[in-house]
This record gives C-alpha cells, structure tokens and sequence, in this order.
C-alpha cells in the first residue's frame, strides 16, 4: 500500500471509529476492534453471516482468524451494515459472502474497501428459482440447506483460503477432504431419517420459503407464506392460501424460523389443526448453548424438528 492509500485508510478508521464510538450503546467493542484484528499475524477472514464463518472456521483451522460479519441469531436479509462492521471489513485480507441476491447489503461494504476480495462461496450450485411473489424467477439464496450443495462451499472456501495463504494448501486440503465426509455423512443419516416419513405426511410449511433445496434432496413438499425476507412479507393472501392448504392436508404442524416473528405462522395454527412445531434455524447458527452452534448442528437440529412435527399421534 503505497502512502496516500495508506493514509487514507487510517483516516477512514479513524473516522468510522469516532462514529462507533458515538454508537456505544449498539456495540460496546467497537473501541477495541482495529487493535484486535490488526495484531493478528494470521489472515482475517470474514464472512457476512455465521453459518458461512463456521464452514470457513472448519477448513481454515487454526492457520486463519475466522471472523462473522453479523452475530447469531441476526437476520440477515435486510441487515445494514455498522461503523464497525466496516472497520472489521478494512482489516480483512479476504471476505466470503453466499450472494444470489441475500445479502445486498454488501454493496456498501465493496464500495468501501475496493481493495479487499469478496468470495461468493455459492458459485457453482445447482441454483433453484423462486416459483411465486415478487421473487419470483430470482434465485433462492439458501442453497446450504442441502449438504449436497453445502459440499460446493467447502470446495470454495478451500480454493479461496489457498490463493490467499497458499503455504498452507496441503492443510486447507486435507481439512476440506474430512469435513466434507463429515457433511456426506451427515446427509445419508438425514436422508434414511426423513425417509421414515409418510408419502401422505411430507408437506414442510414454514413462514420463509428458505426450505426449497432441503425440500428437494428428501422429497418433501415446500409451502410458506412469503419467498424471502422482505418489507411485503406476510399479505393476508399469502396467509389464507396456508390455511386452506394446511385445511385440505390435515398437516399436523407448521413452522418459522429462529431469525424470524412467528406471529403470521401462530394465526396459520390458530386457524387450522396444526401446531407450531418448533423453529427451524437456516439463516443463523444459534448462540453457544444452543441447538445449532454449527453448520452441521443446523441441518441436523431443524432435520429433526421437522421430523418431530410431522409425526402424526
């Protein structure tokens, strides 16, 4: 970095700082963010949400600084970017983002740090279109819902973390080659567990359409109220046409997702048989504790909600 540019990013810092500061109350850290991410000796790598940052975590291993842009539990469609989510992105050697139009709000982040290189780690799958709504011909966003296709992102992710430290190749392979079997794995056991369910019973109703690539891999039949997370989510259409069809198949439960107000779906069971089955996390890894704390957790926690729900006594 010659001086000016370097002078003009301290100046940014500088003065992205002094706005965090002045947001203290939205994020106590940000005092300590430039000196924590810029005395690491290793590369920085940040992803714009959990999910992507546990997958890079489990490649990388110890030979990177795994950093999420958002925390868990955030929702992660309409998020909007803080000073210090911009300070972090200044000091990240490379950014991993999912793309196919999730996280937009990327954009302001690019702009900012033009210097940076932002990986899609999506490129590459076999994309399912949105069938309804305003999104509909877009592509749906949530192609890790199916580990056949999360096993793209590991791919990825590897090829990514070896441009950047390419002495530790040998490493990044060897890491991507164990946690993709754990994710094969993984699959054939969700597989032969949603392989119990009814060919009468297999109807997956959720409040965001983000279940089309889980759906597809076991046959299950996808209904929601809204396509994605947007500001029109939820029309009274949208919840009527649930109800009847949760009426006519006697669908013993529905669900919603952790990063999202179940209240529409609570009316779905209110005015049909149907229970509210739990929630279902896919678009955030749950906080430690919780039920999904990694990217294998998830698929096999919501697996197994679902499984749960649909079990008609």
């Amino acid at each position: 970095m010659n001086r000016n540019l370097l002078i003009g990013a301290v100046v940014v810092l500088v003065a992205l700082l002094i706005i965090g500061l002045n947001n203290r109350n939205q994020d106590p850290q940000v005092e300590s963010l430039v000196t924590d991410v810029s005395k690491s000796e290793k590369p920085v790598v940040l992803s714009t949400f959990t999910i992507i940052a546990d997958m890079v975590r489990e490649v990388g291993g110890d030979k990177i600084e795994s950093v999420s842009l958002t925390k868990p539990g955030a929702e992660i469609h309409g998020y909007q970017p803080t000073p210090s989510d911009l300070i972090r992105a200044q000091a990240a050697t490379i950014i991993f983002e999912n793309g196919m139009n999730l996280e937009l709000w990327t954009e302001k982040l690019k702009s900012a740090i033009p210097d940076v290189p932002v990986v899609r780690v999506s490129e590459g799958v076999e994309v399912i279109n949105i069938t309804r709504d305003a999104y509909e011909g877009k592509p749906n966003p949530h192609a890790w819902m199916s580990p056949a296709q999360g096993l793209v992102y590991v791919e990825n992710i590897r090829k990514a973390l070896t441009e950047v430290a390419p002495e530790h190749g040998d490493y990044f392979a060897a890491r991507a080659k164990a946690y993709s079997a754990q994710i094969q794995e993984l699959d054939e056991r969700l597989e032969a567990a949603l392989a119990t369910l009814p060919e009468d019973n297999r109807a997956l109703v959720t409040c965001e359409g983000a279940f089309a690539y889980l759906a597809k891999d076991y046959g299950l039949d996808e209904i929601y109220l809204w396509a994605t997370n947007s500001d029109a989510q939820g029309t009274p259409q949208q919840v009527t046409e649930v109800i009847e069809e949760v009426k006519q198949r006697h669908i013993p439960s529905v669900f919603c997702e952790s990063t999202v107000e179940p209240r529409l779906q609570n009316e779905v069971a209110d005015a049909t048989d149907a229970k509210l089955g739990g929630l279902l996390y896919v678009d955030s890894l749950s906080e430690e504790g919780g039920p999904a704390t990694s990217y294998l957790a998830l698929l096999e926690h919501t697996t197994n909600t679902i499984i749960a729900g649909l079990i008609k006594n």
